[in-house]
């Protein structure tokens, strides 16, 4: 897919991360994966994010990753697919080059492992994995890889395949700045754990559009929240939210790491063999499976 092909279809409506599938040792289950991609490609996502942050990226080995992508594409039919990308410079580089292989679309450069990383760093590390592919790049801001409005339009001078800006820190006032400065040059997600909760706040930022991890097992009601958000229909969205996000949000906020643990429940909740997480996260109690499954009862497929 051309650069601004991709730029154009990440801003052209509501995003996803699909969850990885695993078996019962722990190994990736392609057949119970493109079941799942198959059916979300099949709603409005115009863009589905293999092994990315909810897809546990973190815990995958980078040999795992282009597997993914290439299940990925061949269950999502012309749905694009963008890859999760990350640790080191050297093996994101070479993720990403065999993520090109595979036919990806596009990479997620999620921030790079452990260590905090001076603004020159990050643009070194940045710039070396977009001239190492010929795809569109989007870059994740949050934790330890910030980037500051100068260096990013460095990196945009720099590297014509940058296309993309997503946002984790929750620092409006930062992100505003981006917008600010960068204008129509990206596309501009927004990419806080269970997005929908900040939406309204990321809209009014100059933000396109947002990744929505519940669209794993509920993706009729993201969907509906999308679309009254971008009609500007706020008592819809007050409704959604109170009848379905805070209580989501309450037990996600439950133990550390739910925000994938809980999606990944849902989805074996709707039907799929999505399999346990992988260490060092953990699933939720049976006690907190049934208070999810209650919830989405109303939206079962």
């Amino acid at each position: 897919m051309k650069t601004e092909d991709l730029k154009h279809a990440l801003g052209a409506g509501l995003l996803s991360f699909p969850v990885t599938h695993f078996d019962a040792e722990g190994k990736f289950n392609p057949k119970s994966y493109a079941e799942h991609v198959n059916w979300l490609s099949g709603f409005e996502a115009t863009t589905l994010f293999a092994a990315g942050g909810t897809g546990e990226f973190f815990s995958l080995s980078p040999e795992e990753i282009p597997q993914i992508v290439r299940v990925a594409k061949e269950a999502a039919g012309t749905t694009p697919i963008v890859s999760g990308c990350g640790y080191g410079t050297d093996i994101a580089v070479s993720i990403a080059k065999s993520v090109e292989k595979v036919g990806g679309d596009g990479i997620l450069l999620l921030p790079h492992y452990l260590i905090d990383a001076p603004q020159e760093g990050l643009y070194h590390h940045i710039k070396a994995v977009c001239q190492a592919t010929g795809m569109g790049v989007m870059v994740y801001n949050r934790d330890n890889s910030v980037l500051q409005p100068d260096t990013l339009a460095r990196l945009c001078d720099e590297c014509e395949n940058l296309v993309g800006f997503k946002d984790g820190t929750g620092d409006i006032g930062l992100v505003r700045q981006v917008t600010a400065k960068m204008g129509d040059r990206l596309t501009y997600l927004g990419g806080m754990p269970t997005a929908e909760l900040f939406a309204e706040a990321y809209l009014g930022a100059g933000f396109t559009t947002y990744s929505s991890a519940v669209f794993n097992f509920v993706p009729g009601l993201a969907i509906e929240f999308y679309k009254a958000l971008r009609a500007g229909e706020r008592a819809k969205c007050e409704t959604i939210l109170n009848e379905f996000f805070y209580p989501f949000m309450a037990i996600r906020n439950r133990s550390k790491g739910y925000a994938v643990s809980a999606v990944k429940a849902g989805v074996r909740l709707q039907g799929f063999d999505a399999g346990p997480v992988r260490a060092p996260l953990v699933d939720l109690t049976a006690e907190e499976e049934q208070m999810l499954a209650r919830l989405i009862e109303r939206y079962k497929r």
